[in-house]
């Protein structure tokens, strides 16, 4: 947001490009204690009939909720969020995170969120977000517009 802008329903959120490396499917399966083969193992991915290793739900949820507090600042709550899956993110391919406010009242605003990668939809859904007092005055990061990497480490 910039400063002095207030939030209301319509507003559009900047886009977050999100690239989808096979670190990033791998460290979030890991990190969630989601052990699964078909987030790890390319072998046993093809075998149940994925192409490849893909990302699990988590991973995803893990991804909305650091694109809502990259917008609204990390003094945000979030209160819900509720997203469904669809089409599978790969490793090599980008998904775009984009959101919509959908309501704003008593401090606390509905987003309508997309994940979008080369397939269609990855994920949909809404999350309810507690604003902080001064959310109409925060402003977002420079650097939230895609989500980067230190050097040596995709």
């Amino acid at each position: 947001m910039k400063t002095g802008d207030e939030i209301n329903a319509g507003d559009e959120l900047p886009a977050l490009t999100v690239p989808i490396t096979r670190t990033l499917i791998v460290a979030g399966a890991l990190a969630s204690r989601d052990y699964q083969d078909v987030h790890h193992d390319t072998e046993a991915a093809r075998e149940k009939g994925a192409p490849d290793i893909f990302m699990n739900i988590l991973t995803t949820n893990g991804l909305v909720g650091r694109y809502l507090t990259d917008h609204f600042g990390p003094r945000c709550v979030l209160r819900k969020v509720a997203i469904r899956l669809g089409a599978p993110n790969y490793p090599g391919d980008t998904m775009v995170l984009r959101g919509t406010v959908a309501e704003v009242s008593d401090g606390t605003a509905v987003v309508r969120i997309v994940g979008a990668n080369g397939l269609g939809h990855h994920v949909t859904g809404t999350a309810t977000v507690r604003l902080p007092e001064d959310a109409a005055t925060m402003s977002q990061p420079e650097d939230a517009a895609t989500m980067s990497h230190p050097k040596g480490t995709t």
